[in-house]
């Protein structure tokens, strides 16, 4: 039987149960001869269970900035929440609630130190910790005191249970950890920078952001198209270690305190001589090294911003394993690639969003304005009966229902879109001190999205940011569709009121900031930090070095084995003699059975290459597009990367000397 047979709308996941809806209702009907707003805050709440107490919207200043949260904006929000309450109130469906599990003392941390990659470093497997040693041998200063941190709660909370296995001493660990990065500084740049040049950094940052070069009241008269000064964002220098050093700085101690909301700053990345790095860019086994890297980067930001990051864990739940809506994504994407094999996206969800832009994004009211909910309720039906067979009628589904669609889709699916792992650490996104913190944290977390979710994330912002290029006319700016959005993707049955202690109005605000920051800097966080990329090169330079020892242990044992080493060595050395100084050897083994020598200059780009190889007059070539061939990095100090058009050789070249370099085409 259908889910949606018996339900003549949708869930409302964040909505009370009866009991607490009654005590809302009553108290939002005493405000209402007061307040319109108060009649709002007390009948919905972001996830809290009780919500007798009725919460006053803050006093904002009213500013005509677009980029502006003020109470007319937050309308928008208000009125989001009210549509979905209206089209699930005579919903019967027994939805299952994800009960987010409260975890046992040190049991977050032993969970944390699993995630990263460093599990062991406890347990049975501690005499085996040389990876991470390796591992640990590449953090910088503050990522080493993050997860020395986890360690020792970890060590007493052991200690305390009296487990049978080893419980290692924190400072023994460290003190190898401390051993293994002077033999390593000794021979490459050490991952943390120097003080002169981190207090130069903490300078720059005070001196780029616009609160310390604008007034309150002079940001408060922009409005949302006025060009606003251009502040950089520093990838080369850990953000945390930027965070500490402008916390330890005289001119951060004078700045504390929140920034103004009133205009987002036009962030942007400094070109990268050796190129920007987008996911996607690296290989499976180096993002494994991204990811946990970049879960005890965001840690260690957070411990110095004051911010808990604490990651939930969802008990799982008996969910749906065919159909469209209530459908986990992997489950979706499983039964999509049988019929699209490759697809990254919900075949569904791609189409919903191509309907509404087959009526043209002018639309008035564009994703603000509901469908009808009957009419939504039966498109659903239809839709989880004829989808999949092709039979569904497209021409019947009208813009806005098709938007409704969309957002239900989301609503819908059993975990959030930003998981219930790191949902509350994307909300929690709002309390830190600075916008540039803000921004740092988000890039940090959404390395962390498993990738279905990421996907799925990056082709919604798109979208939504396509909808606010025609503001014009739909007069949806960037503060309206963040309003409408905030709703769908933070909004969780799964957390309550012991994950989020704020009032309704500081949450929903937050929420929606959050939100605008994910529409209006998604390139900037799709973007892999280059200080993660060159801790994943010296990670991989260690392992090479350590399993290289271990070669020669075996070739003193075995004579063979000695001898086939000499014979390859010498093949190699006489390959590498057809290879001048300064020319490297370019290969497209898919597509070309010739290499091509490339005599590296100052000047030279990825780009350059890839058009002389486009200019072979071969007829497999020829039928290439641009778009479609990439110049790689294979090897030497990375698994392999997809070079960014704008990368200089050169740079590269000496950056890794040993890497090959190979022409093919994306995902090939």
């Amino acid at each position: 039987m259908n889910w949606l047979s018996a339900s003549p709308g949708v869930v409302l996941t964040a909505y009370h149960p009866s009991g607490n809806n009654a005590v809302a209702g009553s108290n939002a009907k005493e405000s209402k001869e007061t307040s319109p707003s108060s009649r709002r805050s007390g009948q919905y709440t972001m996830n809290h269970e009780n919500s007798k107490k009725s919460t006053e919207r803050p006093q904002f200043d009213r500013s005509s900035s677009q980029d502006s949260l003020d109470e007319l904006s937050m309308d928008d929000y208000w009125k989001e929440l009210e549509n979905i309450h209206e089209t699930s109130e005579n919903n019967h469906r027994e939805q299952e609630v994800v009960v987010v599990k409260e975890p046992d003392e040190g049991e977050l941390e032993e969970e944390w130190l699993k995630e990263a990659g460093l599990s062991n470093l406890f347990g049975e497997s501690t005499g085996d910790s040389l990876d991470s040693m390796v591992f640990l041998s590449t953090l910088t200063r503050t990522q080493t005191a993050a997860v020395q941190k986890r360690v020792e709660t970890v060590s007493q909370t052991l200690r305390k249970k009296n487990k049978p296995y080893q419980v290692p001493d924190v400072r023994d660990i460290f003190r190898q950890q401390s051993d293994s990065k002077e033999k390593v500084s000794g021979e490459s740049e050490p991952s943390s920078v120097t003080a002169r040049e981190n207090k130069n950094e903490a300078q720059d940052e005070v001196k780029d952001d616009p609160e310390f070069s604008l007034g309150i009241s002079e940001k408060t008269s922009l409005l949302e198209d006025v060009p606003v000064s251009e502040t950089d964002i520093n990838l080369e220098i850990s953000f945390a270690e930027q965070a500490a050093n402008l916390k330890d700085s005289s001119i951060g101690k004078m700045c504390k305190g929140k920034e103004d909301d009133t205009l987002l700053p036009n962030f942007r990345l400094p070109k990268d001589k050796t190129g920007t790095t987008k996911i996607g860019d690296l290989a499976p086994q180096d993002m494994k090294k991204v990811y946990s890297l970049a879960l005890i980067e965001l840690t260690a930001l957070y411990d110095l911003l004051g911010t808990e990051l604490k990651q939930q864990k969802a008990i799982k739940i008996k969910t749906k394993d065919s159909g469209l809506f209530g459908v986990p994504l992997s489950v979706l994407l499983e039964q999509d690639q049988k019929k699209v094999p490759g697809t990254r996206i919900p075949l569904i969800f791609h189409k919903l969003i191509s309907q509404i832009e087959e009526a043209k994004l002018d639309t008035e009211g564009l994703l603000r304005i509901p469908g009808v909910a009957a009419r939504v309720k039966s498109l659903c039906q239809e839709l989880e009966a004829k989808f999949y067979e092709g039979t569904f009628n497209w021409e019947s589904v009208k813009q806005h229902d098709a938007a409704s669609l969309l957002k239900l889709f989301i609503r819908e699916l059993p975990q959030p879109l930003l998981t219930v792992e790191y949902l509350k650490a994307f909300q929690d996104v709002q309390n830190l001190p600075t916008k540039k913190h803000q921004l740092q944290a988000l890039n940090l977390l959404v390395l962390l999205l498993p990738e279905a979710n990421r996907d799925t994330l990056k082709i919604l912002l798109e979208f939504l940011q396509r909808v606010i290029d025609h503001r014009d006319k739909n007069k949806m700016t960037l503060n309206n569709v963040a309003m409408v959005m905030a709703p769908n993707l933070f909004t969780f049955h799964g957390l309550g009121s012991k994950t989020i202690e704020q009032s309704e109005f500081v949450m929903a605000a937050g929420t929606a900031n959050v939100m605008r920051f994910m529409i209006k800097y998604q390139k900037l966080l799709w973007t892999i930090p280059k200080f993660i990329v060159n801790q994943v090169r010296k990670q991989n330079t260690a392992s090479q070095k350590k399993e290289k020892k271990d070669k020669a242990m075996k070739k003193l044992l075995k004579k063979m084995a000695y001898d086939k080493e000499k014979h390859e060595k010498q093949d190699k050395s006489s390959s590498d003699a057809d290879v001048p100084q300064g020319v490297i050897r370019v290969q497209a083994p898919h597509l070309l059975k010739v290499s091509m020598a490339i005599q590296l200059t100052e000047e030279l780009k990825a780009s350059d290459i890839v058009a002389r190889f486009l200019s072979q007059k071969s007829g497999v070539v020829q039928a290439l597009k641009k778009e479609e061939v990439f110049l790689y990095e294979i090897g030497g100090n990375i698994g392999e990367r997809c070079l960014d058009n704008d990368t200089y050789m050169k740079d590269l070249y000496q950056l890794n000397p040993n890497a090959e370099w190979v022409i093919k085409c994306k995902h090939s």
